[in-house]
């Protein structure tokens, strides 16, 4: 079994940061920081532990905070961060950085190509909107990839793990930064482009079909990949918008046929089900499919297609895992299977989770 994430914030990656900052700045308590930070940590959880030892750096880093800043700028240089060793120095930043924002950017931007900073930016955009903002558009510009991506992630609406900055739900303040970034070279910075549109999609739909609409008017190189990925929220939900720009035209798509390999799952195996389908025109079918049970509707991806015409026969065959896993719990009990063709239920089946015994619960 995989290492829990949490476990990577230990003695090994607090001796590192530890290193770095003892490097510049020769008054530092080495041993004191790690035996402090360390403390405590077998308790906590992943983000609960770099608080740990963020609030343990503060203790033992007694300066004004841009001259802290600038010894954590300069020890990027001193000693190689990974993610776990530079993420606390970050946060650090973000936190006690507030009032500084000058110091706190730079410091930011001289660790991030080695660690994230993503979630400490964002105190700093909540607080210095405008000002935060004209520095990350600077970001965009950079050769150094990572900088142009924490543009891009720094900023999300709903940032995975990162507080919630009210500004950035709304629709126009990042596009400056997403147009510059939209077509970059790199598919890390790419992905995360496609990633905070997405965001914006869940509360601003007919916004992002107009930008990306846009976007591909305007051309360039990777310009139907971000668009594809970007809209996969919209495609899942079945908006007409989004369907209309991948040409998957609502109402094109029947399926003949679905057939359930074996309509009892047991609770860690797999439901196996194979799709026959056709079409009423030529064009693209967006196929998703969606398993209901009593509370719970989750829609997955079941791939794309393109109809070559109406006598065209097309079969998917796919299997959905009921392996458990620690984030859900799949209860046994009944189930509904349900295939979504260019956003509309073309057929559905009813299966049922048995427990390792053979027994459904109710």
């Amino acid at each position: 079994m995989a290492e829990p994430l949490k476990e990577k914030i230990n003695e090994a990656s607090v001796g590192t940061l530890a290193d770095g900052v003892a490097a510049v700045w020769a008054p530092f308590e080495r041993e004191a920081f790690v035996k402090e930070a360390v403390s405590g940590l077998d308790g906590l959880e992943l983000k609960a532990r770099v608080r740990r030892v963020s609030e343990a750096l503060d203790g033992r880093l007694p300066l004004p905070f841009p001259e802290a800043a600038a010894v954590l700028r300069e020890s990027a240089g001193r000693v190689r961060y990974d993610l776990w060793s530079g993420w606390p120095a970050t946060d650090y930043v973000g936190e006690r950085g507030r009032g500084h924002l000058g110091p706190a950017m730079d410091a930011l931007a001289s660790i991030t190509p080695f660690s994230t900073a993503e979630f400490a930016v964002r105190p700093l955009l909540d607080r210095h909107r405008e000002e935060a903002l004209e520095i990350l558009y600077g970001w965009a510009g950079s050769p150094d990839e990572h900088l142009r991506r924490l543009a891009s992630e720094g900023t999300r609406a709903r940032l995975p793990w990162g507080s919630r900055v009210g500004w950035l739900m709304e629709p126009g303040p990042t596009v400056p930064l997403l147009d510059r970034l939209r077509d970059d070279p790199s598919e890390y910075v790419r992905r995360s482009v496609a990633n905070h549109v997405n965001d914006l999609a869940r509360d601003h739909p007919g916004f992002v079909v107009g930008l990306l609409s846009r976007w591909r008017a305007e051309g360039g190189s990777h310009v139907e990949g971000v668009l594809r990925h970007a809209l996969r929220g919209l495609l899942r939900a079945g908006d007409a918008g989004a369907l209309s720009l991948v040409g998957a035209v609502p109402g094109n798509g029947t399926v003949e046929r679905l057939e359930i390999a074996d309509p009892l799952v047991p609770v860690g195996g797999l439901l196996r089900f194979t799709v026959t389908l056709g079409a009423r025109e030529p064009g693209p079918l967006v196929l998703k499919y969606l398993i209901r049970r009593d509370g719970s509707r989750r829609t997955f991806h079941l791939g794309n297609r393109t109809a070559a015409g109406a006598d065209e026969r097309l079969t998917v065959v796919k299997t959905h895992s009921y392996r458990p896993v620690t984030t859900r719990r799949e209860p046994p009990g009944p189930r509904v299977l349900e295939i979504i063709v260019n956003g509309e239920v073309r057929a559905s089946a009813p299966f049922t989770v048995v427990s390792q015994t053979g027994v459904a619960e109710r």
